[in-house]
């Protein structure tokens, strides 16, 4: 075990590092990178080729130093000729899964665009009807005031019942609806009422499976 008679190599190169991106332990540094202290330990004695790659793919970023630098700032006086083909190895397996890394994001950025274009266009066809005909109905009731409602209503209604059926989101109760007050699914917008006592839905509230999405609206009664 080291003492004050036999330092160890790089502890120096190590606490001035820390110094300057403001880290005051090893513990700390063990927190912040999320290594444990005895690869720190390893990293200290210059052992670089018994640290895991991933153990320095951590180091690298919260030392801000780059992990070509790091490698060669830890190698001890030691690593010669003899060291200097698993460092050169080493290396190439930085290389290597920094590669791999960047395969694997833009793989999964283009599973996530073809998917948001997936929903989107599953959305749109549902929403077709909508789309084609609220404009002309708007127009219409600008152009005629008296136009009732009731007659537009459906236009909006019914594709976007479809939208929440597709998507497996339901109504908890219909607005008008009398039924017994539960506080984990209805939010009282007046007067007071008890847990089983009648409460009457203002606006409607929505769950996704078992996922509660917004509580129904509710009033005494």
């Amino acid at each position: 075990m080291p003492n004050a008679q036999c330092p160890i190599p790089n502890t120096q190169k190590l606490q001035d590092l820390m110094q300057q991106v403001g880290i005051s332990s090893f513990k700390a540094l063990s927190r912040a990178a999320g290594v444990s202290e005895r690869q720190l330990l390893r990293l200290r004695q210059g052992k670089l080729e018994q640290i895991r790659v991933e153990v320095l793919l951590k180091l690298s970023p919260v030392l801000q130093m780059p992990l070509s630098e790091l490698v060669t700032t830890f190698s001890t006086v030691e690593l010669l000729q003899e060291k200097i083909a698993p460092t050169q190895e080493l290396l190439q397996q930085i290389a290597d899964l920094r590669t791999e890394y960047d395969r694997s994001q833009q793989q999964i950025e283009q599973q996530q665009e073809i998917l948001l274009q997936e929903l989107q266009q599953s959305s749109l066809q549902l929403l077709e009807s909508l789309l084609l005909q609220w404009p002309t109905a708007a127009q219409k009731a600008q152009e005629n005031p008296q136009l009732a409602a009731v007659k537009i209503v459906p236009l909006v209604q019914k594709p976007l019942e479809k939208l929440l059926q597709a998507w497996g989101v339901e109504a908890i109760a219909p607005v008008g609806a009398e039924l017994p007050y539960d506080p984990q699914l209805h939010q009282l917008m007046e007067g007071k009422a008890q847990p089983g006592e009648k409460v009457k839905v203002r606006y409607t509230g929505y769950l996704q499976g078992e996922k509660l999405l917004y509580r129904a609206k509710v009033s005494a009664v």
